[in-house]
C-alpha cells in the first residue's frame, strides 16, 4: 500500500514539472512573438533547411520557436496593417459589432489594437486587405493573379490580403490584388541629365513570397527619338543586372515621339507611355500589381490593343496571341518542341496599336519568368530575381520595330553566301558510308547541296573536337572531297566536356582544368553533370579566359577536319540528370519560394542547380545566358579557325545574342502541325533579330511521310536556314530516298538558288538595318486588320509572298492577298484576288509564290552549289506597281570575308523603273569581283500594253519576247556588265 502511494505522489511530482515547464516555454514563446496569429493559420516563410532567425527575418518574416510539432517557427505576418491613419483618427466601420470577414465585407480595415476604445474596423479608401467581397472596380479581364501558384484557396488567398471571388469564366483568378496594393511615390520627381527619377515606398500589405523592397526607385531615360527605358531597381542592394551593354545616352533626347506620365493621385504609383501623335497609351501600369521582393518581382500593363505577338521561347500555334488567360513560361529548357518553355528566352513583344502604328517592348531580365496575357487586354509580367529593366521602342511600323530593338542589343551577325544554300543533316549517320550514301543519293538527283553536318556520330565516343578514326576512317580526306563538289562541312558542338579521362588523353580536358574554366557549385568544386559521352564539366562561358579555351580547341580541331562553321546545341545547358550529381541543395535558388509555371516547375530538372557558380553569378541568374555566352565566345572562335567570316548557329538564345549566332528551331516533330508552326517561329525569331533560322525540314522526331517531307521541302526552300535533319532512329528522310521528292526538291530549290541575290540582300539589310527576312503580312500591311492572324502564309522582305500547303492531301490553298498588285513568280500573271481571299491551285508538285508590285528581284542563274552559281548570269524580275514603278537593290561581295560592308569591301546597286525605263545606279563599288558578272536577263510583269520596242542603253534591242496572255515581258541574252550602270526601255 505504501509502495503504491509513493508511485502516485512520484507520478503526480512528474507531471507537475511537466506542466511547469510547458507553462514556462508558452510564456517565453508569447512574449517573444510580436505577431498573434494561431500556428495552423501561419504561413511557412522558410520552407528549406536551416531555418534560424537571422535568416527568417531577413525575409521580413516573423520567428517565433513554438514547441509545438509541425508548425512553422518562421511565417509571414499576415496580420499587418496596411493603414496609415492614426489611431485616434479612426472612425468605426463595424459600430454593431464582428469579426474581420464583417468589416471587410464593408470594404472596411482591420486593425487589431491593444488600446482601449480604438476601433478596430475602419474605412480608408486608399488601401485594402481584399476580402471575399467582389468589388465592382476591378472587372474580370483586369483581375491581377494574387496567387499565381498552383493550389489557390479563399483561405490562402485572404492571408495574402487580397479578394477572393469565383467566377464562371474559365482561367479567370479567383484571388487577385486590391489596385491599393503596390508603391506610394515618396517625394517628388527629380530630373536627371538623362530623363527623370522618383523614389517608391511599398504599401503595408501581407508579403506574398518574403523579402520584399520597402523602397524602390524608377528611372526613366530618354534615349532616342524612338527608345525609351524605365529601371526599377533597389536602390538599397545590389542586385544581378543582364550584362547586355545597351547605349545610355548621357543626355536625355530632346523631342521624342513618346511622353511618360506618372499616376499621383491613385492610392498607389503607376506610370503610361503616351505616343505623341495619337495619345495612345501603350504602356499602362495603373491596372495595378507592382511587388518587387527578393525573389519575386512583378509588373502588369494594360496594351493598346489585343493584336499581340512575340515572347519566347515556345512553340506557339498561332502567331496573333490569345489574350484569354494564357500565361506563357521563359526559362531556357532542353525539351521536344512543345508549347512548354524551350531553349531560348526572349520577353520581348510587338503591339499593333488601333491606329496600326507598331511598338515593341523588352524586359531584359534572365531569371526563370513568365508572363500572362489577360482580355483587358493587359500583360502581367513576373520574374523570380534581377530588376524590372523596360526598354520600349515606338516604330511606328513593325519593321521600324525590330530594326530599333536590334540597333540596342546588336544586329544579326552577316551570314556568309553559302550558308543561304541547301542543308543535309542528320543524327544517326552510324559510318562515313551512311553519309556518303545520303551525300550520293543528292548527287544522283542533282540536288543542289551546299553544306553537310556531322552530329555527335562522327566524335570518338561522343567527345567534343574528337573524330572517330574507325567509324569515320577517312573523314578529312572525305570533307575535302566534299569541298571540292562544292558542299562544306559543319561540325556540331556540345558544351558538356568529358572529365573522367586520366590527365594527357584529352586535351580540351587537360587546357580546361589548366586554366580552371569550368562552372562551379556553391562550394567552389566543379559542378558536374552527364551528358552524351557521359560524366561531363561544363565551361563557363562568362569567363574571359574560357575564350582562349574555345578559341585553342577550335583551331586545332581545324587542323584534323576542316569544318565550315560550328553548330553549337544542348548550351541551355542541358544535363542527363537533374541537378549537379543528381540532386541540388534545400535554399532559396533551388527551391525559390515561387516558381514560375515552367515545364515541371524544376528550377534544375535536365540542367545544373541554380546555386551554381559563373564567373557573371549564380545559374539562377545567369542560367538562361548560357547559350547567349557561348555564342559570343564561338563565333570568334570559328572566325580564328577558319580564317573566314564562318557562322554559328545556336539552340539557346537570349536578346542580343543573334549578333554572334543563329538559331535553328529545335527538337520538332515530323507531323504536318508542326510543318505550320514551323512558320510561326520563323516569323517570330525574325521578329527577335534572327533573320537566319528555320526548322528542321521534314521534322527531326519521329518518322516522316512521302508526302510530309515533300511539302515541306517546299516550304523549306524558303526558310533563311534551309536544312533537313532527323533524328537517331528515324528513317533516312534525305531527299533522295523519293524519287519524286527527289524531283520536286531539286525544282523548287533552284527558285530557292535563283532568288538568292536577293535573299543576300535581304540579309545584309538585317545586318546593317535590323530588318526582318521572313516576315508576317501585317507587318507590310499594318493597316488591313484581316493580316493580322494571317501565319500560314509569310514574306521575303516586302516582296515575296510565299503561300505553302501545311496540310496533308490538299492541292490549293486559300492565300490572302493584300491591297497591292501580286504577280505569279512563275509566268507573271495577276492574282486573282486583292485585299480578298482567292483559292490557289496547289498540286504537290507546286508552291504559290508572288511578287509584289513595286519590287524589282536581283537573281542568278541556279547551281548545285553556290560555289559554282555565284559565277553565272544574273538578272533582275521587275514587278511594277500601280503606277508602273518599281525599285529594288543588291548587295555583293566575296561572300565569306570578315566585316566585308563596315571595311567597304562590297558592291551595291540600285535599280529602279519610271514611264517605261528600267535604270540602274551603283551606289557602291568596293568589290571587284562584280567585274566578271552580268545582267543576262530581265523579267518584267505588270506591262499593261503590247510591247512594240525595246532598247537597251538607247540602242534598239531584238532578243526580247512577250507573254500574250498574262503581259510578261522577258528580256534575254542582254550580258550587261554589273559593274556598269544601264537603261532598258520598252514601249
Amino acid at each position: 500500500m505504501k509502495k503504491g502511494i509513493r508511485n502516485f505522489k512520484r507520478e503526480m511530482i512528474f507531471l507537475l514539472q511537466i506542466a511547469a515547464i510547458y507553462l514556462s516555454t508558452v510564456g517565453r514563446v508569447a512574449a517573444q512573438c510580436p505577431v498573434n496569429i494561431p500556428g495552423d493559420q501561419r504561413r511557412d516563410c522558410y520552407p528549406w533547411t536551416g531555418a534560424s532567425q537571422g535568416a527568417c527575418e531577413a525575409r521580413g518574416c516573423v520567428w517565433c520557436d513554438d514547441v509545438q510539432a509541425g508548425l512553422p517557427a518562421c511565417f509571414y505576418n499576415d496580420a499587418v496593417c496596411p493603414s496609415e491613419i492614426p489611431e485616434g483618427d479612426r472612425t468605426d466601420c463595424l459600430p454593431e459589432g464582428g469579426a474581420k470577414p464583417d468589416c471587410l465585407a464593408k470594404s472596411c480595415i482591420w486593425c487589431e489594437s491593444s488600446t482601449p476604445g480604438v476601433p478596430w474596423c475602419f474605412a480608408d479608401s486608399n488601401v485594402s486587405q481584399g476580402g471575399s467581397l467582389c468589388p465592382a472596380s476591378i472587372v474580370e479581364s483586369e483581375r491581377i493573379d494574387c496567387h499565381p501558384e498552383p493550389g489557390a484557396s479563399e483561405a490562402g488567398c485572404l492571408k495574402r490580403g487580397c479578394y477572393w471571388c469565383q467566377s464562371p469564366t474559365p482561367s479567370v483568378p479567383w484571388c487577385f490584388a486590391p489596385r491599393q496594393n503596390g508603391y506610394r511615390l515618396r517625394g517628388s520627381v527629380t530630373d536627371t541629365p538623362k530623363g527623370f527619377t522618383a523614389t517608391l515606398e511599398r504599401v503595408n500589405t501581407p508579403s506574398w513570397y518574403g523579402a520584399d523592397a520597402q523602397t524602390i526607385s524608377i528611372d526613366v531615360e530618354f534615349h532616342t527619338a524612338e527608345r525609351l527605358r524605365i529601371k526599377i531597381s533597389d536602390p538599397n542592394k545590389s542586385r544581378f543586372e543582364v550584362p547586355q551593354p545597351i547605349e545610355s545616352p548621357p543626355n536625355k533626347f530632346p523631342n521624342p515621339l513618346y511622353d511618360v506620365t506618372f499616376d499621383t493621385t491613385s492610392p498607389v504609383f503607376g506610370f503610361r507611355i503616351v505616343r505623341r501623335s495619337t495619345g495612345a497609351v501603350i504602356f499602362d501600369t495603373t491596372i495595378g500589381g507592382l511587388q518587387f521582393s527578393d525573389q519575386f518581382l512583378q509588373i502588369a500593363t494594360r496594351l493598346d490593343s489585343s493584336t499581340l505577338y512575340g515572347f519566347g521561347e515556345h512553340e506557339h500555334r498561332t502567331l496573333l496571341h490569345d489574350m484569354n488567360w494564357k500565361t506563357w513560361a521563359m526559362y531556357s529548357r532542353d525539351q521536344a518542341v512543345t508549347d512548354s518553355n524551350l531553349y531560348g528566352v526572349h520577353p520581348f513583344y510587338l503591339n499593333v496599336e488601333t491606329t496600326s502604328n507598331a511598338h515593341g517592348v523588352l524586359i531584359l531580365n534572365s531569371n526563370a519568368q513568365e508572363v500572362t496575357l489577360s482580355p483587358a487586354p493587359a500583360i502581367t509580367y513576373r520574374t523570380i530575381g534581377g530588376i524590372l529593366d523596360i526598354y520600349a521602342f515606338l516604330g511606328p511600323t513593325p519593321d521600324n520595330v525590330v530594326q530599333q530593338y536590334t540597333e540596342a542589343l546588336g544586329r544579326p551577325l552577316m551570314v556568309p553566301y553559302w550558308s543561304l544554300g541547301f542543308q543535309l543533316s542528320r543524327w544517326g549517320y552510324t559510318t562515313l558510308n551512311d553519309v556518303r550514301d545520303a551525300v550520293n543519293r543528292m548527287r544522283q538527283y542533282d540536288i543542289p547541296h551546299d553544306v553537310q553536318y556531322g552530329d555527335i556520330d562522327y566524335m570518338h565516343a561522343k567527345k567534343d573536337f574528337t573524330y572517330d578514326s574507325v567509324n569515320y576512317a577517312g573523314l578529312p580526306q572525305y570533307v575535302q572531297e566534299l569541298k571540292q563538289q562544292g558542299t562544306r562541312f559543319v561540325i556540331i558542338l556540345d558544351p558538356g566536356i568529358y572529365n573522367a579521362d586520366a590527365p594527357g588523353v584529352y586535351p580540351p580536358l587537360d587546357q580546361g582544368n589548366q586554366l580552371g574554366i569550368w562552372v562551379k557549385n556553391a562550394d567552389g568544386s566543379y559542378a558536374g553533370g552527364e551528358v552524351w559521352p557521359g560524366p561531363v564539366y561544363y565551361p563557363d562561358f562568362t569567363n574571359p579566359d574560357t575564350q582562349t579555351w574555345m578559341t585553342q580547341q577550335s583551331v586545332d580541331f581545324m587542323q584534323l577536319v576542316e569544318y565550315a562553321a560550328l553548330w553549337i546545341d544542348m548550351n541551355e545547358p542541358s544535363n542527363f540528370i537533374n541537378g549537379n550529381g543528381g540532386s541540388c541543395a534545400s535554399n532559396p535558388l533551388n527551391f525559390p519560394p515561387y516558381t514560375p509555371a515552367i515545364l515541371d516547375r524544376s528550377m534544375f530538372t535536365k540542367t545544373l542547380c541554380p546555386d551554381s557558380i559563373q564567373a557573371a553569378g549564380t545559374l539562377y541568374d545567369v542560367h538562361s545566358l548560357y547559350g547567349w555566352s557561348m555564342s559570343k565566345q564561338t563565333l570568334p572562335a570559328a572566325r580564328t579557325a577558319t580564317g573566314k567570316r564562318s557562322v554559328s548557329f545556336s539552340r539557346s538564345t537570349f536578346p542580343g545574342s543573334g549578333s554572334y549566332a543563329q538559331h535553328w528551331l529545335g527538337d520538332n516533330f515530323s507531323n504536318f502541325a508542326v510543318l505550320g508552326y514551323s512558320l510561326i517561329g520563323t516569323m517570330e525569331f525574325n521578329m527577335f533579330g534572327y533573320p537566319y533560322v528555320g526548322p528542321d525540314i521534314c521534322g527531326f522526331i519521329g518518322d516522316t511521310t512521302e508526302q510530309l517531307c515533300q511539302r515541306w521541302q517546299q516550304v523549306g526552300a524558303f526558310y533563311p536556314f534551309s536544312r533537313n535533319h532527323n533524328s537517331e532512329g528515324a528513317i533516312d528522310q534525305d531527299p533522295g530516298m523519293w524519287p519524286e521528292v527527289a524531283r520536286v526538291t531539286r525544282e523548287t530549290l533552284h527558285i530557292r538558288y535563283t532568288l538568292l541575290p536577293f535573299l543576300y540582300t535581304l540579309m545584309h539589310k538585317a545586318h546593317s538595318e535590323g530588318s526582318t527576312v521572313v516576315r508576317p503580312l501585317f507587318f507590310e500591311f499594318p493597316s488591313d486588320g484581316t493580316t493580322y492572324s494571317i501565319d500560314d502564309q509569310f514574306l521575303w522582305g516586302s516582296a515575296l509572298l510565299v503561300s505553302p500547303v501545311l496540310t496533308q492531301d490538299t492541292f490549293s490553298v486559300n492565300a490572302y492577298f493584300p491591297d497591292s498588285k501580286w504577280y505569279s513568280y512563275y509566268d507573271g500573271s495577276l492574282a486573282p484576288g486583292r485585299a480578298s481571299f482567292a483559292t490557289v491551285d496547289a498540286p504537290l508538285d507546286f508552291i504559290p509564290l508572288h511578287v509584289r508590285g513595286g519590287n524589282i528581284l536581283p537573281t542568278q542563274q541556279p547551281a548545285n552549289s553556290t560555289m559554282f552559281s555565284r559565277t553565272l548570269p544574273m538578272g533582275l524580275i521587275v514587278a511594277l506597281d500601280d503606277f508602273s514603278q518599281a525599285n529594288g537593290d543588291l548587295f555583293w561581295d566575296d561572300g565569306e570575308s570578315i566585316d566585308t560592308f563596315e571595311g567597304g569591301a562590297y558592291y551595291f546597286a540600285t535599280y529602279s523603273v519610271q514611264g517605261g525605263a528600267l535604270s540602274s545606279a551603283i551606289q557602291h563599288n568596293g568589290y571587284s569581283g562584280v567585274n566578271s558578272l552580268f545582267i543576262g536577263d530581265v523579267r518584267v510583269f505588270g506591262i499593261a500594253f503590247t510591247v512594240s520596242q525595246v532598247t537597251v542603253n538607247s540602242a534598239p534591242y531584238s532578243s526580247w519576247s512577250q507573254n500574250e496572255v498574262t503581259g510578261q515581258l522577258t528580256i534575254s541574252a542582254l550580258n550587261l556588265p554589273l559593274s556598269s550602270t544601264f537603261s532598258i526601255q520598252w514601249s
